[in-house]
């Protein structure tokens, strides 16, 4: 799995802020995190910047870009991020492209008998 290395920092404000982990045990969490195994890579600046002029966080566009940068689908429950980027990004269980919003249109359609306005037939 490739990550950008913003996601262990992610991981590590949420223990300490928000589960209120002590020192001993947010040290012991970053050891671990050290050792995943994850592939960490930096992503490109300039397409993160692109992200961020279109509405992104710097955190949702570091994420996004790294994707596009290697051309590999991000999974994520962040419907900004579907949102903003359905060409890269997905939910979990769903084709790139597509969400809740997408099939429930879709299965209107299907239910009036067509395939409504602007959709592609299923691949």
């Amino acid at each position: 799995m490739t990550v950008p290395p913003l996601l262990f920092v992610e991981l590590l404000n949420v223990a300490g802020r928000q589960l209120r982990w002590n020192v001993e045990t947010l040290e012991e969490f970053a050891d671990r995190l050290d050792r995943t195994g994850f592939d960490v890579v930096e992503p490109e600046l300039k397409p993160v910047a692109g992200w961020i002029g279109r509405g992104l966080t710097a955190y949702d566009a570091s994420y996004v870009a790294l994707a596009e940068q290697l051309g590999i689908p991000l999974l994520t429950l962040d419907r900004a991020i579907v949102e903003a980027a359905p060409h890269v990004s997905r939910r979990p269980g769903w084709p790139i492209g597509s969400g809740p919003a997408r099939r429930s249109a879709g299965r209107a359609a299907a239910a009036r008998g067509g395939r409504g306005r602007g959709s592609a037939p299923a691949r």
